[in-house]
């Protein structure tokens, strides 16, 4: 008989300074590292633990998500359910939040087998630090199938759930969902400080190996969730510039203009055309630029800002990454990196530390050199506010200070991202409209991104209540016109909406001054392979085993 799963992520709340995590451990992407000073005009939104929903997709044994639960809802869960294994999925901040996990199991399951998985699994001795039964460390989805007495080899079958919820700009719901897409793990440059790339030992596994394969499974998503826009959650998606131009045939053949959020590379982007990316329908990409000085294969002898700006007057949104505190940074040449990654000009900057993770080849020389700082907490190992090794030229505290100042350095150069994607969606539009005079293909493009702007065309309003300064303030009027002659004037309809979208921010402002700015994802259950109570109680009986009170939000799938 089939055991019972429970796959669980971390407790909540999160962000916040506790016995269990850090207020920099924010469950926001975005507004965690990227747009974090931006204040009101920081994009909010959760996405939920990816790995665990396809988990519990590829397996056959009756098995549970608790996905953002709080501590006593975790208990609760315990209480109420008996499973035979609870699979704990941490990254390395949060590994007091799994220890604790783990201690809960033993106190309300003490017959239930503890796995340990995700990022915080590569820790070294991680099963002296949590008491558990076994580490997955690596891809656990054949591990899991194995442990099940399952088919290891099975097809892969792709869950159907939104890549980010609770979507918020200026307080106002974003509108439309984007479903996630899979395309395959891991990736071939290997990057020394990539945990995920390390993560699936630097090499990439493909789980749709052709175009055709990826379209048909991109439409059964998207008509799933009734939208044409996907999220694409593979490290280097155009590596395979052929699995993507079959796609884009796929696309053209039927006539349905889905859209991709990718990440990718320069080298890859060069390969495939920033044309043809619009032709493929790629609104937004994120590069990792890193840095200046240190130059990694992926970037080496290509033109980043000319690509990022190509890019941009297609109208993809750009996210750039760089890294600070390398071991070639001092205080006098580390502004030229800084100003390198901003003078690149995406939609969105991300700056992170240097940050030796498990795993990783960083990690591995720097603690061979003994360079690791043993006394810095595994919480504080995020990225986002001390170095957790020995560096040169900077102390904690400046290293805290200089990472803060990039960031405040990048909005003040170019704005709010908000900004900078309406700038963004009027050059595609305009550019697009252009080309599509004699492609058709590239004029449906081009629509979609008049919607794009015609949604951020909305929020003007309260682009110029809370710019951030004057050259914020003059740059919105001037988009304004822009919008007016792009676009033609604002109907009655849309004017009312910009007055809503106003007064949401208003409040959203209100809030924050009165509560503070942090938003806590909801805890979402979701049940898969679950029999009915009747044909548990059947089984049981059948075999003699003792019935156990059974959990009436279990049953079916939700």
């Amino acid at each position: 008989m089939s055991k019972r799963i429970l796959l669980t992520g971390v407790f909540g709340p999160f962000g916040v300074d506790d016995a269990y995590g850090r207020k920099e451990s924010l469950m926001e992407l975005f507004h965690n590292q990227v747009t974090k000073v931006q204040g009101i005009a920081s994009l909010r939104f959760h996405h939920r633990s990816f790995g665990l929903y396809f988990l519990a997709e590829n397996i056959q044994a009756p098995t549970v998500v608790l996905d953002f639960p709080s501590r006593s809802r975790f208990i609760k869960e315990l209480k109420q359910q008996r499973y035979d294994a609870v699979g704990i999925s941490f990254i390395v901040p949060n590994i007091s939040k799994a220890k604790e996990m783990a201690r809960l199991v033993r106190i309300y399951q003490p017959h239930a087998e503890i796995i340990l998985g995700g990022h915080g699994a590569a820790i070294d001795d991680i099963e002296k630090i949590i008491d558990c039964d076994h580490v997955v460390r690596g891809e656990g989805l054949r591990w899991l199938r194995r442990y099940l007495g399952e088919f290891e080899h099975a097809p892969i079958r792709h869950p159907v759930f939104p890549s980010a919820e609770n979507k918020r700009i200026y307080g106002t719901p974003a509108p439309g969902t984007a479903g996630l897409l899979v395309p395959g793990v891991g990736c071939v440059n290997g990057c020394r400080f990539c945990a995920t790339s390390h993560f699936f030992g630097r090499k990439y596994t493909s789980y749709f190996d052709t175009g055709e394969e990826l379209y048909r499974e991109a439409v059964r998503i998207a008509d799933a969730l009734g939208t044409n826009d996907m999220f694409v959650m593979d490290e280097n998606f155009f590596k395979n510039t052929e699995r993507a131009a079959q796609m884009l045939d796929c696309m053209v053949r039927d006539q349905r203009p889905l859209t991709l959020m990718c990440f990718s590379s320069a080298e890859a982007i060069e390969a495939f055309g920033v044309t043809n990316l619009a032709r493929l329908g790629v609104t937004f990409l994120w590069i990792g630029a890193e840095s200046k000085q240190e130059t990694y294969q992926k970037n080496a002898g290509r033109d980043l800002k000319q690509i990022i700006k190509d890019l941009r007057d297609h109208g993809i949104y750009v996210l750039v990454s760089g890294i600070l505190f390398s071991e070639h940074h001092t205080k006098e040449n580390i502004d030229e990196d800084i100003r390198f990654i901003i003078d690149l000009e995406g939609v969105y900057t991300q700056f992170m530390m240097l940050t030796p993770l498990p795993g990783t080849a960083l990690y591995r020389q720097y603690k061979k050199e003994g360079r690791i700082d043993w006394s810095v907490p595994y919480e504080d190992w995020h990225g986002q506010k001390i170095l957790n090794y020995s560096h040169p030229h900077f102390t904690r505290e400046e290293s805290t200070e200089y990472l803060a100042r990039a960031f405040q350095m990048e909005y003040d150069q170019l704005s709010s991202s908000v900004y900078r994607m309406l700038d963004t969606s009027l050059r595609g539009y305009v550019n697009l409209s252009r080309l599509g005079q004699t492609e058709p293909w590239l004029a449906v493009r081009a629509e979609q991104m008049r919607a794009s702007a015609q949604d951020l065309r909305l929020l003007i309003p309260a682009m110029r209540r809370f710019a951030h300064d004057a050259l914020e303030r003059s740059r919105v009027n001037q988009i304004e016109k822009r919008c007016d002659q792009v676009l033609g004037p604002l109907t009655p309809k849309m004017r009312a909406m910009q007055v809503g979208a106003r007064v949401l921010a208003e409040v959203e402002n209100l809030r924050a001054g009165l509560v503070g700015n942090l938003r806590q994802p909801h805890t979402m259950r979701t049940t898969f392979h679950w029999q009915s109570a009747l044909d548990v109680a059947k089984e049981r009986a059948r075999v003699h085993l003792p019935a156990y009170e059974e959990d009436p939000n279990a049953l079916g799938r939700v």
